[in-house]
Formats: structure tokens, C-alpha cells, sequence
């Protein structure tokens, strides 16, 4: 599965020519070593790439342009070493169309007080550089993330990790391929939404096709490759005694084994790297899918269930944000509640589909009765989610426009058994509490799918947002 390899970051130094080629020199060897400590640090995910230190408008144009048209970046980091008359930058900056890090450091850490002298000065004027080129950026009305502090400091790559990571998320959905399966659930609103509009503002499109696309790629399976999955099945999860070989129910696992497949196949024949399901429109598929969608999820799919098609582009698009944190990111549903007397909590899940990328321990892996959409029992992942702080998104259609609604968190342990509720599920408290956060997510039009992630924070959504020029709304 593709995620985030290849990518990278470019990294451009602004300068002018007042100074000298020996100052410009003296720049660039800075920033190479800049570059060099950024890259060694374990909280940014991609590869940062030096260009060069740019000293005209028509070299500043010219690398924009050339960054513009390198598929593998995903974004620009700028920092003014000296001073760069920021008028300069506005060609440059007209034809960028790449997330901004407007990166406010300098060289040195402190100031060398019994040597400071007149070159120092000249080489060393971030503090006023910097300035000059965000009133630019403001007076463009350009959106970019500002990260200030020393290079060295672990706050500033943490800072810039998480910006790389909302970077790699826009990179994403802008040329995501979503595949629906049949319709929304009928007659629900949260699933519908302008799909035209959504490719307008994200860059995703969104595109319809027929269950029985996914059972033509079933007939053409062949036994080895359905044995491989089954194989995977039996060496990653506990199998109920009624799946396994020779047992009344090992058809049905074969036949979820030929749904994951089938599906798998079909979304790499049309390029797409999310879908949608509904259990209205199964066409003549055996089952439901439900370990096929979880496991699909598990390796970087996006999913929504019912047609929720703004779930699966998110969910793919945090999915890939996320590369290499591996705490869990999965599709989700506010199901039910828990009102206790030592406090409120929510119970989350879904009928079948929870990736198992949140799972506290080996999942087990069972058929049970499904009482809706008429088909043969459907097999399934069951598991408990990992503990700890997280977050739950919403991305909504409004109307007149677009919003991504973010809630702090925190999956808590479940000390009960749910000896009768046979689906993966996740007890979870919300920030800064029950009643404040619940209405605060109605009344902002939360949906009730959303994004689950242990692996996010806010600060990943909100820079993600920011670069998208798209509502937020935090409850927290």
C-alpha cells in the first residue's frame, strides 16, 4: 500500500545580492545544515530537500515553479536567512500553488555578545527578514503555517512534522479516487452532500458503481490466491471454532475471503483508494462486507459505511497523515449511550466495519446474524479499541459550504463483557465533557460517522484545514 513514500519537502532561503557572493555562500552552508538536523529528526515523516538560496524575482519564480511541477513535494518550507525585499516574491509566490511553512528561525541560538559585530548583523536577519516577507503573505491573503523557534529545538520539529503531516493530507485528497457501491442509505441526509463541489474545494472525485462490479471480479478469482487470505485470516486473528476447515460455517469465511478480494481487485482496476458500501444494495454479493471493509481499512483504504462517501475521503486522507504513528485510525459511529453515576460516556461502533488498526489485542474473528440486509451471515472482526487520548472528525456539507468538525477524546478502558454484542466497539469520553461536547457537535451539524483517530490531534486537522482554506470548528 502506497502512503507517504517518495514524498518530500522543498525548502527555500531568501536573500538578496546587497551582501556579497561570500555572504550568500556562507548562507547556503547554513541552510544545508539546517536542512540536515530537520532530516534527522524522527517527527517529520518525509524527506526536506534543499533548493537554493534565491536572490531575484526570477530566481524565486523559477524555483517556485519547478517545485509546482515536482509531483513528489508536497509543500514549501521558506525562511529568510537575511533580508529579502519581499517584493520580489510576489511572482513566485502568484504561482505557488504548494502548503506554505513559513519557518521563523536563524542560525545562530544566542547572540555572541563580546564578538557581535556589523557582519554578523548582515547575515544573521531573520528577525526582520521574516517580517517583511509575512506582511507579504498577509497582504496576499496567502495561508501558511508559522513555526518559530531555534532549528534544533524539538518543539519546532514537532511543529513541522505535524504541518508535513497535514501536507501529505491535502497532497492526498486533492487526487483521491473514491468508489461508491450503490446509493446512500435512503432517506438519510448526513451521507448526501455536492460531490462536484467537494472535487471543486478538495480536489477528490467521487464516482458510483454496481455491487455486482465486485462479484465479476469474484469469478475471476483463482483458489490460491483465496487460500493466501484465508491463510492470513487463521495467522492474524482468533478464529471461531464454527469457520475453521471442515466446521458447518467455513464456506461463509471462504466467502468473505472472495468479497475482500474481489473488492480489492476492483478498487486497484478504477484507482481508487477509498469506497463506499450499503447494505441496500448488495447485488450478489453472499454477505454484507464486513471483514473485507476491516481489513481493507487496516491497509489504508478509506471506507464510509451507508454511502457516507465524505467519511471515506477523510478517512483515507487521515489514514495517510497518519503513516508510521500506528496507534489506529478507523471509520466510526456514535452508537449509544452510557449514562452513568461516575460520568457519561459513548459507545462506539458499527454494524461490522471497525478497522482493526485500533484493536487492544489479536481480533476475533466470528459469524454472527446480521437482521438487515437479507443476505447469509456475515463474517467479522470483534475487539476492544486501545486506550488513550484521541480524536473524532466530521467533515459535513453545509450547504454553502464545507466543514470539518474536531472533538478531543479519550477511549477508556471497558471493564464489562459484551457476551452478546458481537462487533469491535470503542467506550469513549468526550472533552471538555459530555453534555458540553454533545451539544457543541450537534449544534455545529456533526455527523454521526466520523474519523476515530488515536494516531491524530488537533493540530494536524486545524493545519489541515488552514491549507485547505476550509471551515473548523474544535470542541475540546
Amino acid at each position: 500500500m502506497k502512503f507517504i513514500k517518495n514524498k518530500s519537502i522543498g525548502f527555500i532561503c531568501g536573500s538578496q545580492h546587497l551582501y556579497g557572493d561570500k555572504l550568500i555562500e556562507n548562507v547556503s552552508n547554513n541552510v544545508k545544515k539546517i536542512i540536515g538536523n530537520l532530516n534527522n529528526s524522527k517527527r517529520i515523516p518525509v524527506s526536506i530537500n534543499y533548493t537554493k538560496v534565491v536572490t531575484t524575482s526570477e530566481e524565486i519564480l523559477k524555483t517556485c515553479s519547478e517545485l509546482n511541477n515536482d509531483k513528489e513535494c508536497i509543500g514549501v518550507i521558506i525562511w529568510m536567512h537575511t533580508f529579502s525585499p519581499s517584493k520580489m516574491w510576489i511572482s513566485g509566490l502568484k504561482k505557488l500553488t504548494l502548503p506554505i511553512c513559513h519557518f521563523h528561525t536563524q542560525f545562530n541560538k544566542e547572540i555572541p555578545w563580546s564578538k557581535i559585530n556589523m557582519d554578523f548583523m548582515n547575515i544573521n536577519q531573520s528577525a526582520h527578514g521574516d517580517r517583511e516577507f509575512s506582511h507579504l503573505l498577509s497582504r496576499m491573503n496567502i495561508s501558511r503555517k508559522i513555526v518559530i523557534g531555534h532549528w534544533t529545538d524539538e518543539n519546532v520539529h514537532k511543529e513541522i512534522g505535524v504541518w508535513t503531516r497535514a501536507a501529505l493530507g491535502w497532497d492526498e485528497i486533492q487526487n483521491l479516487k473514491v468508489a461508491r457501491f450503490g446509493d446512500n442509505m435512503r432517506d438519510v441526509a448526513v451521507t448526501e452532500g455536492d460531490k462536484l463541489e467537494a472535487q471543486i474545494k478538495f480536489g477528490f472525485s467521487v464516482n458510483g458503481y454496481d455491487s455486482d462490479d465486485i462479484f465479476k471480479e469474484i469469478k475471476n478469482l483463482k483458489d490460491v490466491d483465496i487460500s493466501s487470505i484465508i491463510e492470513e485470516y487463521f495467522s492474524e486473528y482468533e478464529i471461531t471454532k464454527q469457520l475453521k476447515v471442515g466446521e458447518v460455517r467455513h464456506s461463509s469465511l471462504v466467502d468473505a475471503a472472495k468479497i475482500e478480494l474481489g473488492i480489492e481487485r476492483f478498487l486497484e482496476k478504477v484507482g481508487c483508494m477509498a469506497f463506499t458500501t450499503t447494505f441496500e444494495n448488495l447485488g450478489s454479493l453472499k454477505q454484507l462486507p464486513g471483514i473485507s471493509v476491516q481489513r481493507l481499512m487496516k491497509k489504508g483504504y478509506g471506507f464510509g459505511a451507508e454511502g457516507d462517501w465524505k467519511v471515506a475521503a477523510l478517512l483515507r486522507t487521515m489514514k495517510v497523515m497518519a503513516d508510521g504513528i500506528d496507534r489506529g485510525t478507523s471509520f466510526m459511529e456514535d452508537y449509544t449511550y452510557h449514562f452513568g453515576h461516575k460520568g457519561n460516556s459513548t459507545l462506539g461502533s458499527h454494524m461490522l466495519e471497525i478497522c482493526p488498526s485500533i484493536s487492544d489485542s489479536k481480533p476475533k474473528c466470528e459469524i454472527h446474524p446480521l437482521s438487515i440486509g437479507n443476505r447469509e451471515d456475515p463474517v467479522r472482526l470483534v475487539f476492544n479499541s486501545k486506550t488513550g487520548k484521541g480524536i473524532n472528525v466530521s467533515l459535513v456539507d453545509m450547504g454553502s459550504s464545507f466543514r470539518v468538525i474536531l472533538n478531543e477524546v479519550e477511549s477508556i478502558k471497558i471493564k464489562n463483557k459484551l457476551p452478546k454484542l458481537p462487533v469491535a466497539r470503542v467506550l469513549l469520553n468526550s472533552k471538555p465533557n459530555f453534555i458540553d461536547a454533545t451539544r457543541s457537535w450537534m449544534m455545529a451539524g456533526g455527523s454521526h460517522h466520523t474519523v476515530f483517530s488515536l494516531d491524530l490531534n488537533f493540530d494536524h486537522l486545524i493545519d489541515f484545514c488552514e491549507i485547505a482554506k476550509v471551515e473548523c470548528v474544535k470542541i475540546s
